[in-house]
């Protein structure tokens, strides 16, 4: 008789609270009920310290976290650059969730990343592309300045026709 053997291994699964400043991780790690929680700085060096402690583990490491403003991109970089399979969270559906598991709108950035893990333990992720890897980013930036250049001539019409005219 054949013996089946499915040698799946389980990632570990990474949740992360961007903010300005610092950010906050949760890791929880297969085979353990217990998770990890870090407090990462938006430097360098505790991004080296948190992949150091990622590759430590020695599975596959799966990444998640809610995209706020800029902040995120850093970060991001240095995780996919490491070799970390990095998603994204949809803002609405984090929101939605946490409404749903807390039964109140009050956040704070430990249950957020608790949010977080949840999303990431039943799947609802989305993909991540960082604009540096993907070669995206000078056309990124053109589009934001040619953002920021048709709002500005869009308000100085305005004014003209609002204030100079009449």
């Amino acid at each position: 008789m054949t013996t089946i053997s499915l040698a799946q291994t389980t990632a570990v699964l990474v949740a992360i609270d961007i903010a300005k400043s610092r950010h906050e991780v949760l890791i929880a790690i297969p085979g353990k009920t217990r998770r990890r929680r870090l407090t990462v700085l938006n430097r360098h060096e505790d991004f080296d310290r948190l992949i150091q402690a990622l590759t430590g583990y020695g599975l596959p490491v799966r990444v998640a976290f809610e995209a706020t403003g800029n902040y995120h991109r850093a970060l991001a970089y240095r995780l996919c650059v490491a070799g970390f399979d990095v998603k994204l969270m949809s803002s609405v559906a984090l929101a939605r969730t946490r409404e749903a598991l807390n039964n109140s709108w009050d956040k704070n950035d430990p249950k957020d990343a608790q949010v977080i893990l949840h999303m990431m333990q039943i799947g609802n992720e989305q993909f991540y592309h960082d604009p540096l890897l993907s070669g995206t980013n000078d056309l990124q930036e053109l589009s934001k300045t040619h953002d920021i250049v048709s709002r500005s001539k869009t308000e100085l019409w305005h004014r003209i026709l609002t204030h100079y005219l009449p």
